[in-house]
């Protein structure tokens, strides 16, 4: 990186204002990174806070192409990255915080497309809390891999979730101490229902690209008893000519108050990713 990499920060939630204090205050990611426009939907919480000088604060999305970003993060909803997502890419580099938006199929075939276009600004999707995405994506292209499950637990109130699955959660009684599996299924049809708490799961649907977001199956539990998000991940060969397949399972015990949507390390993981946001040119890359 021969010069600091401008960032527009789309989102000043726990992740973006976290991302903005980095950047301004931490020396190491000083000596690469400097703040380009930080956008809040209420642009208040932004100027409130006092940390943002007024001049970088964008106050109408649709004018971020002035503040002549190198890389836009986007840490806000996966929305925002299906509305601009195209755009932010024709301008710049785009750090997908929200992979979820990918789950649409119409918004993944336009975004790869756009992706691949010769100007060489990429897109960057973060491995965040999915531990072994490179591993992943590898047994992908070998054509190696016939199975991905993910199961994410979380105490109750750090699930996010929409429309059916609001009524699962609502059904475990108050004074539960027992675990409760409220969704298993595709990727695909879990991303919309909880937009901001499987992301990790859209990542690992990207990566394993042979299977996608129909074939790897999320696993969403509900457990009053944790303070932490565990993600275990497991994956599956296809058999070999003596019935044997090759397997991983890890777990991820990531700390997290109950209430807290994204756990204490990803916080950490989120700017490791930023800083290595950059250089790989036209189409879709993990950071």
């Amino acid at each position: 990186m021969s010069r600091k990499q401008r960032v527009g920060v789309v989102g000043y939630g726990h992740l973006g204002k976290y991302l903005v204090e980095k950047i301004l205050q931490d020396d190491a990611a000083k000596e690469k990174l400097e703040i380009a426009f930080v956008w809040n939907r209420t642009a208040s919480k932004i100027s409130d806070d006092g940390l943002v000088p007024p001049e970088l604060i964008c106050h109408d999305l649709d004018d971020f192409e002035r503040f002549g970003a190198d890389i836009i993060a986007e840490v806000s909803h996966p929305s925002i990255s299906v509305k601009y997502g195209p755009r932010f890419v024709r301008a710049a580099n785009f750090f997908v915080g929200s992979p979820t938006a990918f789950a649409d199929t119409a918004y993944e075939t336009e975004m790869r497309k756009v992706a691949d276009e010769p100007n060489g600004h990429g897109v960057y999707v973060p491995a965040g809390a999915l531990w072994g995405a490179q591993d992943i994506q590898k047994m992908a292209q070998r054509g190696s891999i016939a199975e991905l499950t993910i199961t994410m637990a979380k105490h109750p109130s750090s699930l996010k979730v929409e429309g059916y699955l609001q009524e699962r959660l609502a059904q475990i009684p108050a004074d539960s101490q027992e675990e409760t599996v409220i969704y298993d299924g595709s990727v695909r049809d879990l991303c919309p229902l909880a937009p901001n708490n499987v992301n990790t799961m859209a990542c690992a649907a990207m990566a394993a690209h042979t299977l996608g977001f129909d074939k790897v199956r999320g696993r969403l539990v509900a457990d009053p008893r944790i303070q932490a998000h565990i993600i275990t991940i497991d994956v599956t060969s296809p058999a070999g000519a003596d019935g044997q397949a090759f397997k991983v399972s890890t777990v991820r015990f990531n700390p997290a108050a109950a209430g807290a949507v994204t756990g204490n390390a990803t916080y950490a993981s989120f700017l490791s990713s930023l800083l290595l946001a950059y250089g790989r040119g036209d189409g879709v890359h993990f950071c």
